[in-house]
């Protein structure tokens, strides 16, 4: 069994992603690695090389900003076009596999193998919000997606990249957990960082409006917002202590609205319960 990891980043040095940790958790798994990489004028592809490991393979691309928020699906889906072999590994630029889940995802990639009638695999999510000490959890977080994904079966990139569907963007794959974790950083790096990522994101999303608000100082408090008790990837550590000082770890006040009720509500049903009342998912267990 052939397993191919991948990615894709632009403006990984203006953005801070911590794409290097990120391609790093998941070499214990693939036989090779494919980043496309965006054309950026910030360094972007010499931090990806410096991971200077013989099984990465870089895909030079200019990225087209007028798609607009389909850009990152293309650009996933010319990276998936370019693997070759049984499986593919995805990782974004702010996710980084928990090493404790090295050795589940590839006893479930090895069961899964053997079963035709799955098509990928899911991980679960840790959400940092506002640096890497806080954990967001409501229902508009999604719990685990697909990062492990059987190659040949037509899934192509669904919306913004969170997911996966059939090429016709109608169906659903047919998947099972593999009990890895991704920790998710992206609202954990520091606020000049975010900053950037919105004006990327309003000139990619609402290139006709003005967007969503400037980031402020203090983000948003979040409903389910916790204090992360766990243990960061080792990866991870030396990142996170060159950042530490500079994430924006001040919670501003929300208004509570119907909205904000209803994620609470929803919260609570969970806790209780384990069940997720009206959860979008991207995939259908088996």
């Amino acid at each position: 069994m052939r397993v191919v990891g991948v990615s894709l980043v632009a403006n990984a040095v203006r953005l801070d992603f911590p794409i290097v940790e990120a391609l790093r958790s998941i070499l214990p798994l693939v036989d090779e690695l494919v980043v496309n990489v965006g054309r950026s004028g910030d360094g972007t592809r010499d931090l990806v090389a410096s991971l200077a490991d013989p099984r990465l393979r870089i895909l030079d691309h200019a990225w087209d900003p007028s798609a607009g928020s389909a850009l990152l699906a293309t650009e996933t889906d010319r990276a998936l076009a370019a693997c070759t072999g049984d499986w593919a590994i995805y990782i974004q630029a702010d996710e980084v596999l928990h090493e404790s889940g090295v050795a589940s995802l590839r006893a479930a990639l090895d069961t899964a193998h053997a079963d035709p009638r799955v098509d990928a695999l899911l991980v679960d999510f840790l959400h940092f919000y506002g640096g890497p000490d806080h954990v967001a959890g409501n229902r508009s977080w999604y719990r685990r997606e697909v990062r492990a994904l059987r190659l040949g079966r037509g899934l192509r990139s669904h919306a913004d990249a969170q997911g996966f569907r059939q090429a016709d963007g109608r169906g659903k794959p047919r998947v099972r957990r593999s009990g890895a974790t991704y920790h998710h950083y992206g609202w954990a790096r520091p606020r000049a960082a975010l900053a950037a990522k919105r004006e990327i994101d309003n000139a990619l999303y609402h290139p006709a409006g003005p967007g969503r608000a400037p980031v402020a100082a203090a983000l948003p408090w979040e409903v389910g917002l916790r204090r992360f008790t766990g243990r960061h990837p080792a990866v991870m550590e030396a990142w996170l202590a060159r950042r530490r000082p500079e994430a924006p770890v001040a919670f501003g006040p929300r208004p509570w609205d119907a909205r904000r009720l209803a994620l609470l509500a929803s919260l609570g049903v969970e806790r209780l319960t384990g069940w997720r009342p009206f959860e979008r998912t991207n995939y259908v267990e088996v």
